[in-house]
């Protein structure tokens, strides 16, 4: 299975368990890894013929900058979601990444891989 990627993608968002967090914006890394078969798009030159991932890109975007959440674990199983249930991903593996949230450590994050059948 070919992959497409969209990596280090950075969106404003309220995620947070402190009450401090709750009320500012917060920047949120997020890779993005999906299986897709580029096959016919590489014959076409089309894109409806192969996973847009301009259209993912802006669905994530959305979702995110509008979500309200505590843990980066909800945020990123329902990314993960969204991306196999609305573009028919059969797999995905999803990074999201909060920047600066420990002292002395550049980030911390949560990497998944779910698949149609999860």
């Amino acid at each position: 299975m070919d992959k497409i990627f969209i990596n280090d993608l950075q969106i404003e968002t309220t995620i947070g368990i402190y009450e401090w967090e709750k009320r500012i914006k917060q920047i949120v890394s997020i890779d993005i890894v999906m299986d897709a078969d580029i096959a016919k798009a590489s014959q076409s030159d089309k894109i409806a013929d192969t996973l847009d991932y301009k259209a993912v890109s802006k669905k994530v975007i959305n979702f995110v900058e509008n979500s309200k959440v505590e843990l980066v674990e909800v945020l990123v199983e329902k990314i993960a979601k969204i991306i196999i249930d609305e573009f028919e991903v059969p797999r995905v593996k999803v990074t999201v990444k909060k920047p600066g949230a420990i002292r002395g450590s550049k980030e911390v994050g949560i990497s998944i891989e779910r698949t149609q059948k999860d």
